[in-house]
């Protein structure tokens, strides 16, 4: 651009969508996952039928989803959820294809979207909100 008044407002534009565009990320980053409305919601669709009393889930591992503090309880081999550890988080582990068992069994995989509200909600601190 020969014009410095024009290149001045092309970048200040840029400059401005790209501010905009950091602040949306940081919100974004900064919103907390709701339990009761993000992380349930998926566990009712994806999960309850298998992981209730009777369901082969439950059977299989003792894991109970119909509440918080069934998840958090984990299973008779141990916890599913460590509150802020997405390494040592087993339902990451499995529901992210990272086991050679992944959850839901014999069923399509958790969406990317559904998998970083597990991921996020972990991070966050697992939470009972």
């Amino acid at each position: 651009m020969a014009n410095p008044r024009a290149r001045n407002r092309a970048l200040a534009g840029i400059t401005a969508v790209g501010l905009v565009m950091a602040v949306v990320a940081m919100t974004k980053a900064a919103e907390v996952t709701s339990f009761a409305e993000d992380i349930y919601p998926i566990i009712q669709i994806r999960c309850l039928s298998c992981h209730i009393p009777g369901g082969a889930g439950y059977e299989a591992s003792g894991l109970d989803l119909r509440t918080y503090e069934g998840l958090m309880k984990g299973t008779r081999f141990g916890p599913m959820v460590v509150p802020g550890n997405v390494i040592e988080s087993n339902l990451l582990t499995m529901i992210e294809g990272r086991a050679e068992i992944h959850m839901p069994f014999n069923k399509k995989l958790l969406t990317k979207c559904e998998r970083l509200a597990f991921r996020r909600w972990v991070q966050q601190g697992a939470k009972d909100n």
